[in-house]
């Protein structure tokens, strides 16, 4: 930014508040529909053509163009954040106070040079997205999920629980319409391992995809249920609805948090438990964290052969024993020997992914579960060097 531009900014920026909030009180006056965009942008010329004359402001055409997109952004877009949201490369947005904002892009973080006002600004464009919801931020309730109109996913969290002022973390929702070939193109798998999948799941095997924070686990699941036969029924049970998947009969089911009253809450388990009614051929469970483990591997083990879902983990081993965890956490009274019984003869087939040095997701195992004498015993389905070629047998 050069010198000139650099001494506007501040005038601009006034502007730009000043004009929001003439835009808001004229609201009570002369309603507008805020989702018309032509109306909208109307209504901001004027107000600006208005704004400048009163206070003498001379703009340049670009200036004002700019000015008028600010404005646009903060009523019906994403403020600040919306050169972010429209880049198609920025997987994370992640708001470490009003002006530390930083973005993951081609799974390395970067910083970006966009940011809010102030911190008050920062709370009213959360508030904005979070009250839509039905939901409140305040100290009594300071962390908060919210889904954006576009599906991604937005975690809020303010003082006493995070010193530095509020911080908004954001995960992007992209429309994958990638195909398991566009992956062995990219690197992410070899054919051998594709074609692994493809069998794996044409023979209703249960898969477990795992790995850490944005390695590509809802990705490749997205992908391979390109090879679930077109006449079965699927149910997907989610926390915010990620899933895309390619099948055309899904039925999608998506948990509610409580209200302000703390009535309403729907959490996976209960979700769970509602598509073992809706003659799921195969169920999907968009990630399992919590209680919900214990009737996952329920389904899995009663006639819907097949399913899929995702856990964080770091490797295969810890997988398993993070759903025995798990399940032994919602039945206190189930002893570990049947639980482990119950995750070996649910789970068939466990896919770990993770992150190389420059950030590219790779696939880095495919092992089968299989369990003799008693005894669990994970075969590598993939050489285990080289993670380049895989055995079908």
């Amino acid at each position: 930014m050069s010198q000139p531009d650099q001494e506007r900014a501040p005038i601009l920026a006034k502007a730009r508040q000043h004009i929001h909030k003439r835009l808001i009180t004229s609201l009570d006056s002369d309603p507008l529909d805020l989702q018309d965009g032509q109306q909208v942008q109307a209504r901001v010329h004027s107000l600006i053509r208005v704004v400048a004359a009163q206070v003498g402001l001379n703009m340049s055409e670009q200036e004002s163009e700019a000015l008028a997109r600010g404005v646009i952004s903060e009523v019906s877009g994403m403020g600040p954040l919306q050169p972010l949201m429209e880049d198609p490369d920025v997987t994370d947005i992640l708001v470490n106070g009003p002006t530390n904002i930083w973005i993951e892009r081609d799974g390395l973080l970067e910083r970006s040079s966009v940011g809010f006002d102030d911190e008050a600004h920062l709370r009213r464009f959360v508030d904005r997205f979070v009250g839509s919801q039905g939901k409140h931020l305040d100290s009594s309730n300071p962390a908060v999920d919210a889904k954006l109109p576009d599906g991604s996913r937005l975690h809020a969290i303010i003082p006493p629980l995070s010193p530095v002022g509020t911080v908004v973390s954001i995960r992007r929702f992209h429309q994958s319409h990638a195909s398991l070939k566009d992956l062995v193109t990219k690197g992410m798998l070899s054919e051998g391992m594709a074609e692994t999948l493809r069998l794996a799941v044409r023979n209703r095997v249960n898969i477990v995809f795992t790995g850490g924070a944005g390695t590509g686990k809802t990705t490749l699941l997205n992908t391979v249920s390109e090879f679930i036969p077109a006449n079965q029924r699927i149910v997907t049970i989610e926390d915010s609805a990620e899933l895309a998947l390619h099948h055309h009969h899904v039925v999608s089911l998506e948990s509610r948090q409580e209200n302000s009253e703390g009535k309403g809450k729907q959490g996976l388990r209960s979700l769970l438990r509602h598509a073992l009614r809706m003659r799921a051929d195969r169920i999907i469970v968009g990630e399992v964290r919590g209680d919900e483990v214990f009737d996952m591997l329920q389904a899995m083990n009663v006639g819907h052969d097949g399913s899929l879902s995702t856990i964080h983990a770091n490797n295969p081993q810890q997988a398993l024993k993070r759903m025995e965890t798990l399940a032994l956490l919602a039945d206190a009274n189930a002893p570990r020997e049947a639980i482990r019984d119950m995750v070996d003869a649910a789970i068939g087939m466990i896919v770990h992914v993770g992150r190389d040095a420059q950030g590219r997701r790779k696939v880095l195992s495919i092992v089968e579960i299989e369990s003799r004498d008693g005894k669990r015993q994970l075969r590598e389905l993939c050489e285990p060097r080289e993670r380049r070629s895989c055995w079908n047998g």
